[in-house]
């Protein structure tokens, strides 16, 4: 069997998911002041230009030396998992490529800007949630791809080889 890597298509998302991530925080920065807010659905959802110095959550605040490290560590294994363990995988190529691009969005902003820049702020069922990006949606969404693949589609496999 020929190896399969969908590089057609998941090089050109993920270069548009960061384009999309850094096209959006570049609005937030160049028309509104830190901490300013435009509600987009009433109380649901807002648009409120905030500044992490930290991971999610605001955790390990100021530590700019050891995300830049850590970045660099997960896009090389991304990179070394891809070739490694998604061949003929198509979903675990996709949460591959959006951990990837997440990664990348927020590494730009921590690179150029010092800290990165979250936009997206949501209150459900009386819970503010922490105010995040585009970048943060695409590490969320590939991370959870990723746990279907494992947990489910690779169960799913064994059984069939052990038949």
């Amino acid at each position: 069997m020929t190896k399969k890597y969908n590089l057609a298509l998941m090089i050109p998302l993920g270069m548009f998911l960061v384009a999309m991530d850094q096209l959006a925080k570049w609005i937030i920065v160049k028309t509104l002041a830190v901490g300013d807010s435009v509600p987009v659905i009433g109380d649901i959802l807002e648009i409120t230009s905030h500044r992490n110095y930290g991971a999610a959550w605001g955790m390990l605040q100021n530590q700019r030396i050891f995300f830049f490290i850590i970045t660099i560590f997960v896009l090389l294994m991304i990179l070394y998992f891809y070739r490694k363990d998604a061949v003929n995988k198509p979903l675990m190529q996709l949460g591959l490529t959006l951990v990837f691009a997440g990664a990348v969005g927020n590494f730009i902003d921590r690179l150029f800007r010092g800290s990165v820049v979250d936009f997206i702020d949501t209150k459900i069922i009386n819970y503010d949630f922490p105010i995040f990006n585009i970048a943060d949606s695409c590490l969320t969404i590939g991370v959870i791809i990723l746990l279907y693949e494992i947990l489910v589609n690779e169960n799913k496999e064994k059984k069939n080889a052990d038949i």
